[in-house]
Formats: C-alpha cells, sequence, structure tokens
C-alpha cells in the first residue's frame, strides 16, 4: 500500500482512528470541488494561503479559526490545511474530498505532480517581490502557532500529526524541487515547534516527580494519598504524551531529516543543518550528542558555502554555552582541524564565522587549541579583507590577553609604565616584531580597534615606555621593540583621527555617527595634548635615527592644532620646531626631510594662530640652507684643483635638504595657451611657446633616452627589477614630452617630430593592420597599439615593402569557414540570397583597398582633423578574405609607382591634401559596401561583441573568425596616446 515507503504512520492515520460515522460525516461535507477548493468551505484554505501570503494578519487568531473549524469537522479542516501547503509548493492544483478519503499519500502526491506547472520554476519560497518578501518568515511563524496551539488537545489525537507528518515525508521525497523544498521547510520547522513540546513536557515531568517525592516523603499522617494519586495519574498522562512527541520527532527526523539533509539542492541542505543546531540548543538533554552532532560534522565538508556556514553557526549557538563543552569534547576533537582549515575558507563569511567559532572554543577552554592552531589564525589579522582581519583580531586579543591578572581589575588606577595596559601594550608589540610584517602595522591595529581600542589608546602609558626608565626588576625595550612601538603608536594615533580603515581595507570613507564624530573629537583633544608636550622630547631621544624620527614627525598631521593656543602650548611649539631644525640639519636621508616638509605644511594652516610662527621658523630655515648652498657651492667651483668628495657631499647634501622643501612645476605648461581659457584672455602676453630650437632638443632627448635597445639601456644589468624601472622612466619620458603635445605646446611640429620617432621603428612602408591580430586587440597591454604593430613588423621583416594588406592571413581560413556552425567572417552573416555575389563583393572590397601612398604622418594628421569618436562603423575595415595567387602578385605590386623609405619633410598643406583626397577614397568605397548590403549603417561588427565578451568565452569564438589579422583604423587621437 506505500510503495514510496514514505508513509510513516502506517495504521494510524485518516484510516486507522477514523469511525465510520466520522468518514461519513466528511464524506459528506466535502467531496465536491470547484476550481481546486470546496464548494462548502470555498474560502477557508484560501484564505489561509493568502493570510499567510500578506503576513498582515495576527497568525495567532487565523489558528485559533482553524482549531474551531477542525473541531467541527476535521475532515473539511484537515483538506483545508493539506491543500494549503500544496499551495504553498506554487502547485496549481488541489487535493479533493475524494482523493483525500479513496488515495493513499503517494498517489496524491504523483497526482499533485502531473498537475504541477513547472515551466517557470518559480514557487513562493524563491519568488521575488515585495508580495513574497515575507512569505517563509509567515509560513514558518505559522506552523509554529498552529503546533503551539494545539499541544495541549488536537496534537495528540492520533490524526491531524500523523496525516500532515505522513503528507509532508511523501513531499519530501518528490522529485519536484518546489515540493521537495517547501515540505523540508515545513517538516523541519514542525520538528522544531514539537521539540519545544517535548522541552516543557520534560519540564512538567521533572516538576511532577519533585511534588510526588516531596509529598511521598512526608510522614504519614501529613500526607494526601489523593495528591499522591493525582499527581501519580499526571505523571503518566505526561509520559504518554512525551513517548507520542517523540515518536513524532522520530518520524520527522527518520523520514525527512535523514534524506534531506545530504538533497541535492543546497538550500535544503541548510534548511536541515540551520534547524538540527536549533534543536540541540533548545533541548540538549535529548539533541546533544554524537548521534545528531556527526551530521554537523560531516557537512562541514559541503562544496557550498551557504550549508558549511549554517554548520558554523549552528556549532557556535552551541560553544557559547559553557555548561554544554563537556558534551561537545568528543566532537571537538575529531572536527576541530577541520574547523581550523575553515578559517582560510574561499567564502569570506564562512572564513569569519570559522575564525569566531574558534574564538569561542578559545573562550570554552584554552587546553583545546594547539599552538600551530592558533597560528594558523594569528597572520590572518594582515588580511585585507576586514572581517577577516577583525575576527582574527579578537582571537588574537583572547589568546593574548586571557591571562589577565583579575586583581588588576580591582587595585587602583596606574598611569604610564605602571598601568594594567603596559603588559598588554608590550605584548601586542612583540606579537608584531614575531609576525615578520613590519610594514603592516595599520593592518594589526585596525585588526584590534574593535575589541582594544582602550589599550591601543592608551598612549600616556606608550610615551611612558619610551621616555621613562624602567621600573627596578623590569627588562628595558631594545631599539628594534621601540621601532615597533613608535610604529604602532602612530597607526593607533591616524586610526583615531581618521576613522577610517587603512588603505585596501574598505570600500571608502563612511559617514560618521553623532558618536563616532563625539569620539574623534575627544581623541584628537586627548592626542593633541598629550604629544605637544612629549613629541619634543621624543624627537630629541631619537633624533639620530631615520626610521623612528619619519614616524614620529607624522604626528602632528592630526593634531588639533587649537590646542596650542587654548590650552597655551606655545613653548610646546617652539621645542617642536627647535627640533625639527635640527633634524633637518643633521639628516640627508629623503624621507626625513621629506617628513619634515609635511609637517611644516601641516603646521602651516592660516586658519591658526600659530600660522606666523611656523612660517617664519620655516622661512629662516630655508634661507639659511639656500645661503649654505650658494657659499659651498661657490667655493666648490673655486678650488683650483680637483674638489674632493667631503666638499661635493656638502653640496650635494644641502642641496638635498633644499629639494625636500620644492615643488618643481613645468612652466612650459603652466604658461600654454590654456592659460587664457575661461575668458582669462588678458593673460595671453603671458602665453609663451617653445622656440623651434627647445623643441629640437626635447625631441633629441627622447631619441636619446627613450627609443634605445633594453640591453643598451641597461648595460650588464639582467635583473627583471632593473629591466622594468628603466622601461618605467621610458615611459614617464615619453609621457612627459606628448604630454607637450597634449597641452597644444608644439602643435604641428611635435605632430611631425612625433610620426618621424614612429617611422624610425621601421624601414618599411607597410599597413600596421596586418600586424594587428585579434588576439592583440583582446590584450590590455599598457602600450599603444600602432606600437605593438611596429614592433611586430620588425619582427616579421618581409622584404617587399609594398606587400598587400592581407598578405599575411594564414591558409587555415578556408577551413574554418567550411564549419557550418560558425560565421564565415568576423562581420554579421550574409542573407542567403546575397551569397551567389559575394565573390564579386570581396573582389570589389580587393581592389578598392589597395595599398595607398604611405606618408610619414598621414594618420596622426587626420588625427587632429577628426577624433575616433566621430568614426563611421565603414570606415573601420575587415581585410577578411583570401586570393588567388594571381590577384596577390597582382595587389602586392600595383601599378601605382611607390615612393622611396626616406623622404622630405611635407609642409602641412600638402598634408592635408593627402588627408582629404584618401577620405575621398574611404567614402566612396564605404558608399559601394552599403549598396551591396554587406553592412548596414545600423549594424555593428561581431568583434565589437567579442570585445566585450567573458575570457572563457574567447577561445570558441576564436573558432568562429577565419582570420588571423585584424584592420584597426588607426584615426587615434593623441589624447587617446597619452591618456
Amino acid at each position: 500500500d506505500d510503495p514510496d515507503g514514505r508513509n510513516v504512520f502506517v495504521g494510524k492515520g485518516k484510516k486507522g482512528k477514523k469511525g465510520p460515522g466520522e468518514k461519513g460525516k466528511g464524506a459528506g461535507k466535502g467531496p465536491g470541488r470547484m476550481n481546486g477548493h470546496h464548494q462548502e468551505n470555498g474560502m477557508e484554505n484560501v484564505m489561509l494561503f493568502e493570510v499567510v501570503r500578506l503576513g498582515k494578519s495576527a497568525m495567532q487568531s487565523v489558528v485559533d479559526d482553524w482549531i474551531e473549524s477542525y473541531k467541527h469537522d476535521r475532515d473539511v479542516a484537515l483538506l483545508d490545511l493539506i491543500n494549503f501547503f500544496i499551495q504553498c509548493s506554487g502547485c496549481k492544483g488541489g487535493v479533493t474530498g475524494e482523493m483525500f478519503h479513496n488515495m493513499q499519500n503517494s498517489e496524491i502526491i504523483r497526482k499533485m505532480t502531473e498537475e504541477f506547472d513547472e515551466d517557470s520554476g518559480d514557487y513562493p519560497l524563491t519568488m521575488a517581490g515585495p508580495q513574497w518578501k515575507k512569505f517563509k518568515s509567515s509560513f514558518c511563524e505559522f506552523i509554529g502557532v498552529l503546533v503551539r496551539q494545539c499541544q495541549y488537545s488536537i496534537i495528540y489525537d492520533e490524526y491531524m500529526m500523523d496525516t500532515v507528518i505522513s503528507l509532508l515525508t511523501g513531499l519530501s521525497d518528490s522529485q519536484v524541487r518546489a515540493f521537495r523544498h517547501t515540505s523540508t521547510l515545513a517538516a523541519m520547522k514542525l520538528m522544531t515547534a514539537l521539540v519545544n513540546v517535548a522541552l516543557n513536557l520534560s519540564i512538567n515531568m521533572d516538576n511532577t516527580q519533585r511534588q510526588y517525592e516531596a509529598e511521598r516523603n512526608k510522614i504519614i499522617g501529613k500526607r494526601a494519598n489523593d495528591r499522591l494519586e493525582l499527581l501519580l495519574q499526571k505523571r503518566k498522562e505526561l509520559q504518554e504524551n512525551q513517548d507520542e512527541i517523540e515518536n513524532m520527532m522520530n518520524a520527522i527526523f527518520k523520514g525527512v531529516f535523514v534524506h534531506r539533509y545530504r538533497d541535492a539542492i543546497a538550500e535544503i541542505r541548510a534548511i536541515c543543518i540551520e534547524e538540527i543546531g536549533v534543536w540541540m540548543k533548545m533541548y540538549s538533554d535529548a539533541f546533544l550528542n554524537d548521534s545528531y552532532l556527526k551530521y554537523v560534522g560531516w557537512t562541514m565538508h559541503d562544496k557550498q558555502g551557504e550549508v558549511r556556514l549554517k554548520c558554523l553557526t549552528a556549532l557556535q549557538g552551541l560553544y557559547y554555552n559553557r555548561e554544554l563543552n563537556a558534551r561537545l569534547e568528543l566532537f571537538t576533537s575529531r572536527f576541530k582541524d577541520r574547523i581550523v582549515s575553515m578559517t582560510l575558507d574561499k567564502e569570506y563569511d564562512v572564513a569569519v564565522q570559522a575564525i569566531k567559532l574558534l574564538t569561542l572554543v578559545l573562550h570554552s577552554s584554552d587546553e583545546v587549541l594547539t599552538a600551530e592552531d592558533c597560528e594558523s589564525v594569528y597572520h590572518l589579522v594582515y588580511s585585507a579583507h576586514r572581517p577577516v582581519a577583525v575576527a582574527a583580531g579578537e582571537f588574537l586579543f583572547k589568546k593574548l590577553f586571557s591571562h589577565r591578572d583579575p586583581e588588576d581589575d580591582s587595585m587602583p588606577k596606574r598611569r604610564g609604565r605602571q598601568s594594567v595596559n603596559a603588559n598588554l601594550i608590550k605584548t601586542t608589540v612583540f606579537f608584531f616584531l614575531e609576525s615578520e610584517l613590519h610594514e603592516h602595522a595599520a593592518y594589526l591595529v585596525d585588526s584590534m580597534w574593535d575589541c582594544a581600542a582602550e589599550i591601543l589608546k592608551d598612549w600616556e602609558c606608550m610615551i611612558s615606555l619610551l621616555l621613562d626608565e624602567p621600573l627596578p626588576g623590569e627588562e628595558a625595550l631594545t631599539d628594534r621593540q621601540e621601532t615597533a612601538l613608535i610604529e604602532i603608536m602612530l597607526c593607533t594615533i591616524r586610526q583615531a583621527a581618521e576613522c577610517h580603515p587603512p588603505v585596501g581595507r574598505g570600500t571608502g570613507k563612511r559617514v560618521l555617527t553623532a558618536k563616532e564624530k563625539k569620539t574623534q573629537l575627544d581623541d584628537r583633544m586627548r592626542m593633541t595634548e598629550l604629544f605637544a608636550i612629549a613629541l619634543p622630547a621624543l624627537l630629541a631621544k631619537y633624533s639620530v635615527d631615520a626610521e623612528k624620527v619619519t614616524n614620529l614627525l607624522q604626528l602632528p598631521q592630526f593634531f588639533d592644532l587649537e590646542i596650542y593656543t587654548t590650552g597655551r602650548l606655545e613653548k610646546h611649539l617652539d621645542s617642536l620646531l627647535r627640533q625639527i631644525r635640527e633634524i633637518v640639519e643633521k639628516h640627508t636621508d629623503t624621507d626625513v626631510l621629506e617628513a619634515c616638509s609635511k609637517t611644516y605644511h601641516a603646521l602651516c594652516n592660516e586658519e591658526f594662530t600659530i600660522f606666523n610662527r611656523v612660517d617664519i621658523a620655516r622661512s629662516q630655515l630655508l634661507d639659511e640652507q639656500v645661503d649654505k648652498f650658494n657659499r659651498l657651492l661657490e667655493d666648490f667651483l673655486q678650488e683650483g684643483e680637483d674638489p674632493d668628495e667631503d666638499d661635493a657631499y656638502q653640496v650635494l647634501s644641502t642641496l638635498k635638504r633644499i629639494t625636500a622643501f620644492t615643488i618643481l612645476c613645468d612652466l612650459l605648461l603652466i604658461f600654454s595657451h590654456q592659460i587664457i581659457s575661461g575668458g582669462r584672455e588678458a593673460l595671453e602676453p603671458l602665453v609663451y611657446t617653445p622656440e623651434a630650437s627647445l623643441q629640437s632638443e626635447l625631441l633629441n632627448f627622447i631619441l636619446d633616452h627613450v627609443f634605445i635597445d633594453q640591453d643598451e639601456d641597461n648595460g650588464q644589468q639582467d635583473d627583471e627589477a632593473g629591466k622594468i624601472e628603466a622601461l618605467h622612466k621610458r615611459r614617464n619620458l615619453l609621457a612627459a614630452y606628448t604630454d607637450c603635445v597634449s597641452k597644444r605646446l608644439l602643435i604641428s611640429v611635435c605632430l611631425l617630430d612625433l610620426m618621424l620617432v614612429l617611422s624610425l621603428f621601421s624601414q618599411r612602408h607597410m599597413y600596421l593592420e596586418r600586424f594587428m591580430t585579434f588576439q592583440m586587440a583582446l590584450q590590455r597591454e599598457d602600450c599603444w597599439l600602432p606600437l605593438i604593430s611596429y614592433r611586430n613588423s620588425l619582427q616579421a621583416g618581409g622584404d617587399d615593402d609594398t606587400m598587400s594588406v592581407v598578405s599575411g592571413i594564414s591558409s587555415r581560413g578556408s577551413s574554418v569557414r567550411s564549419k557550418k556552425a560558425k560565421p564565415a567572417t568576423g562581420k554579421r552573416k550574409l542573407p542567403e540570397e546575397e551569397s551567389s555575389s559575394s565573390s564579386e563583393v570581396w573582389m570589389s572590397r580587393e581592389q578598392s583597398m589597395q595599398t595607398p601612398v604611405m606618408m610619414p604622418s598621414p594618420h596622426l594628421t587626420s588625427t587632429v582633423m577628426r577624433e575616433p569618436k566621430h568614426l563611421r562603423p565603414e570606415e573601420s575595415y575587415m581585410g577578411v578574405y583570401t586570393m588567388t595567387p594571381d590577384q596577390q602578385q597582382q595587389h602586392a605590386h600595383p601599378q601605382t609607382p611607390q615612393p622611396q623609405h626616406h623622404q622630405t619633410a611635407i609642409d602641412y598643406n600638402t598634408q592635408v591634401t593627402w588627408m582629404l583626397a584618401q577620405r575621398q577614397q574611404q567614402e566612396e568605397v564605404a558608399r559601394h559596401r552599403r549598396g551591396t548590403g554587406l553592412m548596414e549603417d545600423d549594424e555593428e561588427p561581431i568583434v565589437e561583441d567579442v570585445m566585450m565578451s567573458s575570457e572563457g568565452r574567447i577561445e570558441d569564438l576564436n573558432e568562429g573568425m577565419d582570420f588571423d589579422t585584424m584592420d584597426i583604423d588607426l584615426v587615434i587621437s593623441l589624447y587617446d596616446v597619452i591618456h
């Protein structure tokens, strides 16, 4: 009778317990159907579904109405509930009264499957839109309220629950995803509600047992036998109810969970794992054992991050309760390594929860995690993903500072290096040094900021550790540890002042709340009051240490400069300026000098009254350095003999100090024609146009230092780093030169010079297009495509200067075009009726696209006249065709005489005339192409689609292109070259 083997309650359900009178009553009430609903009670199941869908009505009142209906006629009410589950699955059909009474669950489900419309693939649990937004929560709430309201009566009638569980068990085994998903969710929520009922029964049984024991232990004279009998009867009733609930839970667990926790759909697996975590946490006495924990442990290896995440969150609820730790020991020992490995999960959310779970494990017991386990988490504080780093920072904080002496909290607050935070700050420094990632102090501080901000903002303690003598018996910090402490101190000040993560973490600055803004202002005020006094002393102590001084000099950038005036700290400002001056005179390191320059820039703020004081000190320093440089240079040049190295060092050192305070600007750009834009014609006399001699010098410099062989530039330098640095230097020089062109300083002369530079790359006048392959167009090189083409032309080394544009096409074109599934060319497919004239069309193209006379600068000359955005589609021609040997010979040796390679300079008018002639010829070719119907104006070449396609499709697309070369219109503006 049960071919699927899924109806758990054989002999107990709707057929087993229903009397003849009840069956007749139910059959008379609801066998008829109209539009899938009962005629007599036509709106009941519709109302249930609509209430759940809308989620606006009070769920308890809806359930109470259904219970009243069930008490009046349980067959009709139960049929409404069954159809409610069917409708929630997205099925358009419904169960009739006849089907309900005469068919098995497997037959009903098979019938519903036949009526299910799977074309859309959507069902209420997966539908989007505001009307379905709360459906899942309302659906789960309905099931929970239903069980809660029925827990004292209907739930034990061996009819309603048996029928529902049997139906849901059958639906959960359906091949239809909507049935399986919806019924699994309903069954799991039903199980959760039953667990809550079982827990209440267990509590009542314990209370009843205690009352019975207390009454029985009374002396015989005071013992109430009738009360004992009443308690015994109550305990027996509770035990029967408990057994009944356990049978229901076992049926759901074995009939649904055991099969669906490994369902093919990840969302269904996630539902099962999430609910079993609730059961173990809610009713730990019954479920928190290895028989149930093993399912969570196995599922931690699930291939979907969503399911792994549910496992971790379920375990977090268990490990959070320390009373349950003893029951988790075996599970922890077996699956600990898997949890540790999940900290490196490819899904960031999973990694974060794995770290949080290990933090709870660490909090419950220090002996569970080994040193290797902890080290695998420690390094994650330097992760670029901030949630992972913050979770690792909390783990690190728990581990390093968990042994904090409780007596320290009860003792009076001490300040400086005697404070409670002194050892914690030292521990942070030791960890930073041991991690050997000294350039990532900002990341370490940001990772621990949320959990250890109080310690990290104890700047008074940090100052004391750096300036004060160590206490008796205390080990002083080493030089390396002091350097690390200063770097960490700088990072904490920056974090407090800016209130956003370091570069590489976060998407940008977020808007601070009112509380955060107040905290920021308070922190800036406090740090300024502390370091305005302590910074001069710190600079004096570490004035000869370049690394320490560089970090210390960055502190004033985060000061609230108003404090110098309001706090009457002008004398400390004078001390700071003196220390900066001495540091400038002592050091020649670029980083130190730039730090001094930035400090002056930060302090020289006209909004504050200290501006004049700082500006005078800066001016005096620069004047002294300039006078010293002039004096040293004069002595250096007046030496009768060759100057020694000490004199040269003095001159260069002084010049280096001056350079740190100087911004170098290109006056050619400042005084270009753009100075008169925006209605500033009065500044026209200031416009400066470089002379021809200066332009020639600029060009010669570029030729001598940029367009050279790599081996010649590097000499004996074979390391890759050196080659990259040399290439970067040449690119910067070329960019600076082309910047002059973009600012229209050199206009026509620079254009001719630039084309002359390009022409020096090759002794041949060939089109660049035949060396521009399709793969090259997909590459994202930081190089101008024409230069790539010239490079390829040099490598090709063809001897014939008048080679045809299409001579580089490989022989594979014909074979590729023979494929039926691929287009014949890079264009769109031609209609079949035009195929007969295709050869004539290609021939006309071939004849019209003969190689014109190659000038030194036609492309760039036309660039100035017309920008790329005005190009027409037909002007970007693709030479995708094959030619017979005779045609190739004719095309390779046209009758038009070719000019020599080295020509004299052509004036501007000649270039414009040639350009106009070429443009007219291209327009005629385009009109001819449109006339033959090869490409309409509103069409685009398929290559455009290829350029926007993903890399995974490139190989397939290449198979459909029967060409090795792609013609690119080289009408490219110089702005594109530069930018």
